[in-house]
């Protein structure tokens, strides 16, 4: 992390204390007004109406401070069950799920010690950069004033130049120690509050489960779809080609002995329509699995699939010999999409890919510096990319500010099938 980069994150730490003070603060009465609706909800229609109403109040408070754990780098889940169907607010079902769902209550029990965690950590973020930003400033104070003038900071006494000028050195050190212990603050707060705000074991199962469902579903959707497209391209190219190819073979088998010429010619035809035909099937076959890949493994394919590129693209590797097939194909056409993307939008003049073992995962990175902006809600491409990917229960993230660079990151879970690790780095 550069200078720049430390500045900035421990800058954007101290307006995150700022914030979490008053934000802590809410929690109070949030907790006050949850007890109070409790309390009425001995009275049957007042109480479903209002604990339920409460309690989304506190999920949005939770929702934001689970956000804001997120840009702290402590990712928090949502831990909340998904409400039955037909529940509809006021009614006996929505109540129901309402009490029942184990999140509420801890949602709930966060609420005080969150609060207490949140103005504590929020201002000790904040009073360590304050102490030592007055202590630079007392001298530009004290050139503003005048020679004249004597005072004291609120804990930095001085009463001649030479004390204000003393202040300085130690007032930086002190913000500087300040703005580099704030992230580790907010990111303490944060770890604090996953305790209660996150999903306990049954609730990151449930969720697990309801993530496979759906990722299977996407599985089957694209597999369903790569049938039809193989059926199509089988329809429309080689079947026509190799029925065409009947017919020709047909006529001239009729014409061999009155006209030998013109069976000839028949024959070359033939011969050319079952080139023709056997480029389609090469086609089809490398679409749904590569030559190269099977030849050279992934990094050899992803090397010959960089040379093809219009633009300079730099790999390095450091693989095991051979992945398991099914992963190696689908790193294969991960990259090779987020390489599509990068020559037919970015406007890129280098681009570069990062393929590496961490043990435990496939790691690949594809970077360029075109113009950046790129949005996977904009297209299908990265969408596709995150489809094949969860398949197999990889996952992808996206840098793209506006201007570039843009970095696509892509981690494939999967074992080292050698434990021999072998990189290298080059430029296609």
């Amino acid at each position: 992390m550069n200078s720049r980069d430390w500045i900035r994150d421990g800058l954007r730490a101290v307006l995150g204390g700022l914030l979490a003070i008053p934000l802590a603060a809410l929690n109070l009465p949030l907790f006050a007004l949850a007890v109070a609706a409790l309390a009425l909800s001995l009275v049957p229609v007042l109480g479903m109406l209002l604990f339920p109403l409460v309690t989304l109040l506190i999920r949005a408070r939770a929702d934001l401070a689970r956000k804001i754990a997120g840009h702290s780098g402590v990712p928090i889940a949502r831990p909340y069950r998904p409400a039955p169907e037909r529940a509809v607010p006021g009614g006996w079902r929505y109540y129901k799920w309402i009490m029942t769902d184990p999140a509420t209550w801890r949602d709930l029990a966060w609420l005080v010690p969150g609060a207490a965690a949140g103005i504590v950590l929020g201002a000790l973020t904040l009073a360590v950069p304050a102490y030592g930003l007055e202590g630079v400033l007392l001298v530009p104070l004290w050139i503003w004033l005048g020679t004249g003038w004597y005072g004291y900071g609120a804990i930095w006494p001085f009463e001649t130049v030479g004390d204000a000028f003393l202040s300085l050195p130690q007032g930086a050190l002190i913000l500087a120690v300040g703005v580099a212990v704030a992230p580790h603050l907010r990111r303490f707060d944060a770890r604090s509050a996953r305790l209660l705000l996150g999903p306990t074991r049954n609730a990151e199962l449930r969720l697990r489960v309801s993530q496979l469902t759906v990722t299977r579903a996407d599985t089957v959707d694209a597999q369903a779809a790569e049938l039809r497209r193989i059926e199509r391209d089988l329809h429309d190219g080689a079947q026509v080609r190799l029925v065409s190819l009947g017919m020709t073979i047909g006529l001239a088998e009729e014409m061999v002995e009155a006209d030998p010429a013109g069976a000839r010619k028949l024959l070359a035809e033939a011969r050319e329509t079952s080139t023709a035909a056997l480029a389609d099937l090469r086609h089809l076959v490398r679409g749904i699995h590569p030559p190269v890949l099977a030849e050279r493994g992934l990094d050899g394919a992803v090397r010959a699939l960089a040379m093809a590129l219009p633009i300079p693209t730099a790999v390095q590797t450091a693989l095991p010999g051979r992945l398991d097939t099914p992963v190696e194909s689908a790193a294969y056409f991960a990259v090779a999409e987020a390489l599509a993307n990068t020559t037919r939008h970015s406007f890129a003049r280098n681009a570069a890919v990062e393929l590496r073992h961490t043990g435990s995962a496939l790691v690949m990175r594809v970077c360029d510096d075109g113009l950046g902006g790129a949005d996977p809600a904009g297209g299908t491409g990265l969408r596709g990319i995150e489809r094949r990917l969860a398949a197999f229960d990889g996952t992808m993230s996206l840098s793209s500010p506006p201007g570039g660079p843009t970095i696509v990151t892509m981690e494939l879970p999967c074992a080292s099938s050698s434990p021999k690790i072998m990189p290298s780095s080059g430029t296609a």
